[in-house]
């Protein structure tokens, strides 16, 4: 059950609706009532804001937080922060140890969980007081090093044990206790629920692949349990308050051996080269050179053992991750949990379906890569809305997430799509040339090999996704593909479709960019507007683009300057206000501007038109393509709201129940390292933030921290009106 429907209690049913104009953009607001929290009386839940009030932020390359006047963003957690009452200050001068009890680096997803006023327990209203969940992506690299982590910027392989042991620490998910006093929010250091997980915490391997001989290491010979989660981007969070967090680019830390085709010789050669770990492949951190430890040789995933099932090395390690995982936020004894259910391949958020009694779950989720699929997973066990305060929160993700049914979508030319169901029955999936997949467990395992072999639409890296609080349409940050091409020259290159119908050549100073350079957001409404609908129909709610480009080739959607972006890929709804929040990762237009935030009231697929583009093909004939466009914005329905600091991806978003107080991550300013010649020099770095602006050791010439926003309003109303 949403929060907006937690915050709707019995007796607040009977005082009344919403106005006609906002029940006309976002439909009415749901009447389903909730508890989980101490507060059986909550207010009734406000209106949907349907014009935003503020004023659009301008571009900006200046190295600093812009927000609208008339609103404050407070830095409250930033990397290195210590999250005991013994974790000594940061010093942010490479000296730093600890990371296990200290926040981590590229702070991505994160989701807010409330806590009641004395902090002892959950409170779904709780908007003082709370436990944010956040992703630590990744760390800058420069070759192999995180160089701003290190005192003298890193070694390069072989990599030292402490630098190594440093890098997989501020990798994984913080939990940590922020509360506003006196109006202020800052993170509560003593907090009994912070704490980290990391790339070796123990976890479990739930669902279908459980025990699967797919999984089965010199760690867990039995295939049940791994360690860690590794590359987290997107959230979600459950019906009955969990976290789940996605692991996105987690292949690249794995090394591979050049012959270990032949040492293997067996169909995973084929499971290793469709997720990106050809043979000779090295690591990103070479932590794999770190020493002879067990928790370093993970990261050689070569063969190198004499058993027939991996149990005596570890060939099978890069089976273990690439799966939603969920965890308790509130209780720290509580099993973290690998939901295989949902697939392997790069995680962004997952997203769930509005909850209606009686009925199945849906999570939407999309694999974030050049020409990968938007998928949806369907829950075997019907709705029952007294799970969203059970006690045992894991059980009841036991209950939901292991047992179900993993689609894919087809996008049709006709603005209709097919979810395509993943089971090893389906004919063209046991037929399959390219892979024998053995089981159920396999095709889970294998899920973008399944999704090739039943035909599902490339897309345009499918990032975050969200779902409309009211009406339940289903949005996707689809963020950018050099590959995408008129005719394509190879395999590798996606030919335009209906989903997918720009590709276009684009300048940022003397380069040029091509293929769709500036990405879009799909969003989708299933037929019926259920969950387990096996299909939908479809339009393109934002295309991005510069504001003075081409109108009948790229910029489709009519932006202006106050709204015009680059690269969409954080993407999510209020459930107090309905703003759509779009976040920005961008490398086409930070010629211009430094990444950003909008917010949007979008309307409903199908309010807009159908546009025809039309390409040259080689041989001067015409290819036509026709795509659904959704309503072109207004200066009230979409504006800009922040802009970052240099180098960062604006990322992460969350909310207090009460919608007054907005959380948002900056992750890795000043990564452009090219010109970070000597780490003794701050002259060099590319950004200072956050030190630059007060916040931490360092001032003006710090090195550079992914951190935490709390954003509030300064007359104490709601974000965005």
């Amino acid at each position: 059950m949403t929060v907006l429907d937690a915050r709707l209690s019995r007796r607040s049913l009977l005082r009344g609706g919403v106005g006609t104009a906002a029940t006309a953009v976002l439909g009415s607001w749901s009447l389903a009532a909730c508890g989980g929290g101490d507060d059986d009386d909550a207010p009734a839940a406000p209106a949907p804001i349907t014009a935003l009030g503020f004023t659009a932020v301008p571009k900006s390359l200046a190295d600093t937080v812009s927000v609208p006047v008339g609103y404050t963003a407070s830095i409250i957690y930033a990397l290195g922060d210590p999250l005991t009452a013994t974790t000594p200050a940061y010093r942010n001068d490479g000296t730093d140890t600890d990371f296990e009890n200290r926040a981590g680096d590229h702070h991505d997803g994160m989701e807010y969980f409330g806590l009641s006023a004395d902090g002892t327990r959950r409170d779904v209203n709780g908007s003082e007081r709370g436990l944010l969940a956040i992703n630590h992506e990744a760390t800058s690299n420069l070759d192999v090093r995180s160089y701003y982590l290190h005192a003298n910027g890193g070694t390069v392989n072989p990599r030292p044990t402490a630098e190594a042991d440093k890098e997989i620490a501020v990798h994984g998910i913080s939990v940590v206790e922020v509360r506003k006093t006196n109006g202020q929010w800052a993170y509560v250091q003593t907090s009994a629920f912070n704490r980290r997980v990391t790339p070796l915490t123990p976890v479990q391997i739930a669902g279908p692949v459980r025990g699967n001989a797919l999984v089965r290491t010199l760690y867990s010979t039995a295939g049940t349990a791994a360690r860690g989660t590794l590359n987290n981007c997107g959230t979600g969070q459950t019906p009955w308050g969990t976290d789940l967090t996605g692991e996105e680019n987690w292949a690249g830390y794995f090394t591979r051996a050049a012959g270990d085709d032949a040492a293997r010789g067996d169909k995973s050669v084929v499971s290793l080269n469709r997720y990106g770990r050809a043979q000779g492949s090295a690591s990103r951190h070479g932590w794999e050179t770190a020493g002879a430890a067990d928790q370093y040789a993970r990261w050689n995933i070569s063969k190198t053992g004499a058993s027939t099932d991996g149990t005596d090395d570890y060939r099978n390690e890069l089976n273990t991750f690439g799966y939603i995982v969920e965890i308790d936020a509130y209780d720290k004894t509580a099993a973290i949990k690998k939901r295989t259910a949902l697939g392997r391949f790069a995680h962004e958020s997952a997203s769930f379906g509005l909850q209606r009694a009686g009925q199945p779950l849906a999570v939407y989720m999309g694999d974030d890569s050049r020409g990968e699929y938007i998928y949806k997973f369907v829950s075997t066990a019907n709705w029952d809305a007294a799970d969203a305060n059970s006690a045992n929160r894991i059980a009841t993700g036991d209950k939901y997430l292991d047992s179900g049914k993993l689609y894919v979508a087809r996008f049709n030319a006709d603005g209709t799509g097919t979810w395509i169901e993943l089971d090893i029955a389906n004919t063209a999936i046991a037929n399959y040339a390219t892979y024998d997949f053995a089981d159920q467990a396999d095709v889970l395992v294998n899920a973008r090999l399944a999704a090739d072999a039943v035909g599902a639409t490339k897309m345009d890296r499918p990032e975050w996704c969200a779902v409309h609080p009211t009406t339940g349409e289903i949005y996707y940050t689809l963020t950018n593909n050099s590959n995408r091409r008129v005719e394509p020259a190879s395999g590798s290159q996606h030919a335009v479709d209906a989903a997918n119908p720009r590709a276009y050549t684009d300048t940022k100073g003397a380069a040029t960019q091509s293929g769709n350079v500036n990405g879009h957001i799909i969003r989708m409404a299933e037929t019926g507007n259920t969950n387990a609908a096996t299909t939908f129909s479809w339009d393109v709610y934002l295309f991005g683009a510069e504001a003075g480009s081409n109108a009948t080739q790229i910029n489709l959607s009519s932006l202006t300057a106050d709204q015009d972006f680059s690269s969409p890929d954080g993407l999510w709804f209020s459930k107090n206000t309905g703003i759509c929040w779009i976040q920005t990762d961008d490398g086409a237009y930070t010629d211009v501007t430094n990444c950003m935030m909008l917010a949007g009231v979008p309307g409903r697929v199908g309010d807009g038109t159908v546009a025809t583009l039309n390409y040259t093909r080689a041989d001067s004939t015409t290819l036509s393509i026709q795509t659904r466009v959704g309503r072109a914005p207004t200066a009230t329905t979409l504006k800009r709201f922040l802009v970052g600091p240099v180098d960062c991806e604006l990322t992460g978003c969350a909310e207090t129940p009460d919608g007054k107080t907005l959380f948002v991550n900056i992750q890795h300013p000043g990564e452009n390292l090219g010109a970070v010649a000597n780490i003794a020099n701050p002259a060099l770095y590319p950004s200072h933030w956050p030190g630059n602006a007060g916040y931490g050791a360092g001032g003006a010439t710090a090195r550079p921290r992914s951190a935490t926003l709390a954003i509030t309003k300064n007359d104490g109303g709601r974000v965005g009106n």
